[in-house]
């Protein structure tokens, strides 16, 4: 039987991967609604016809203007016109989630898909997340809507790499997760060479093909400390017996180092459709998701420690997870308002982390029992706010 695919982020790097892997294995998944912006949507509609998906939601912009695409793409890709159900609006993402798909694969980029994800877990669909921000920030909230243990899967290739992993052992026997990071295109720069970096060498990236801002995030390894709290929220290890190496080569996506001495890796080239197909099939794996790493060939992987003192971004995360429930998502949204001003040119690249550091000192916090979605909401809106002031915007 095939397994009904809810995707949010549709027209994004995640959502047009996770389609590719759709499209491979029609006998395995359907899709049954999209989401995304609003910002493309010729491409929005073409995956809708494509796709004939019946529910559609777009963030941005009006439901007429959607349809009018749909007919055009129907048109040009010489397809049947769908009928479709067009929703628009701040809710529309929530609504596609809560639709009871089998599978809802969050590929939303920002904390503005927490409705969503908590939207799925609720109807009680799989939650293949790759929106690590909505966890980051409603971790609470998330963990308090899951109906079962394994109802989240996640599709951060580490993250991913990480479930895999633990799968060798017990709970008990975990002695620390390992999270690999590349480094970004900075690795081994000191501080004062970053005081110069444009946007535009912080969007080149070594191994990877990520939007603006995951981008930037990598860069100035934000990226990294949001994906240490995560992988401390999904598989509810401590932040101390986390430990982030560097992996320039991005083959190993992250280890669990167990409480005998064995250590157990997953590795595999550099390509996002390998964890998006686990996520969307788990716990089976969709043979030809990707290519595999060839052992007949001399390669060499390197590790090496991270350079906290030119990258602080881990140390204000795990900051950040001791001080209360609400400062992961202060951190997020406070390091969304930086990026968007260092990539339009307002601000220094250093500016960024150092920004969202004066910001999380100042944040009061609230507990995790007191925690609500208004509570994570106005604690953004502070942050942001806040962060915008110290920028002088």
């Amino acid at each position: 039987m095939r397994r009904t695919v809810a995707l949010l982020g549709s027209t994004g790097s995640i959502g047009t991967q996770a389609l590719d892997v759709v499209a491979a294995n029609p006998d395995r998944f359907r899709v049954t609604a999209l989401a995304a912006g609003g910002a493309n949507l010729d491409l929005l509609a073409e995956q809708a016809v494509r796709f004939a998906v019946p529910l559609v939601a777009l963030a941005t912009g009006v439901a007429s203007a959607l349809d009018e695409r749909i007919d055009a793409a129907a048109r040009r890709l010489a397809l049947p016109r769908p009928r479709v159900e067009i929703h628009a609006g701040s809710h529309a993402a929530a609504d596609a989630a809560g639709t009871g798909a089998d599978v809802v694969l969050n590929g939303i980029t920002g904390s503005i898909g927490l409705g969503a994800t908590l939207a799925a877990l609720r109807a009680g669909s799989t939650l293949a997340l790759a929106n690590k921000e909505s966890l980051v920030a409603g971790g609470a909230l998330v963990r308090a809507a899951q109906q079962r243990p394994d109802q989240i899967v996640p599709v951060d290739s580490e993250h991913s790499a990480i479930a895999q992993a633990l799968l060798a052992g017990a709970p008990s026997e975990v002695a620390r997760i390992i999270l690999t990071a590349s480094g970004g295109p900075f690795r081994g720069w000191t501080r004062e060479q970053l005081a110069a970096v444009s946007p535009q060498q912080a969007l080149t990236h070594p191994t990877w093909s990520m939007g603006p801002v995951v981008t930037t995030n990598s860069a100035t390894l934000i990226n990294k400390g949001l994906e240490l709290i995560e992988a401390h929220l999904l598989f509810d290890v401590a932040v101390e017996d986390i430990t982030v190496v560097v992996h320039p080569q991005s083959v190993v996506h992250s280890m669990v180092e167990f409480t005998d001495g064995s250590t157990i890796a997953q590795a595999s080239p550099p390509d996002m459709r390998l964890p998006i197909a686990l996520g969307l099939a788990w716990p089976d794996r969709v043979p030809g998701a990707a290519r595999a790493c060839r052992w007949d060939e001399a390669t060499a992987w390197t590790f090496e420690p991270v350079d906290d003192a030119t990258f602080p971004a881990l140390d204000l995360a795990r900051a950040a997870v001791k001080a209360s429930a609400t400062h992961p998502g202060v951190l997020n949204a406070a390091n969304e308002e930086c990026v968007a001003a260092f990539l339009a040119g307002r601000i220094g690249f250093l500016d960024i982390v150092d920004t969202v550091a004066a910001v999380l000192a100042e944040h009061e916090g609230t507990d995790g029992a007191s925690l609500t979605l208004e509570a994570v909401a106005d604690a953004e809106v502070w942050a942001r706010r806040r962060a915008r002031e110290l920028l002088g915007g």
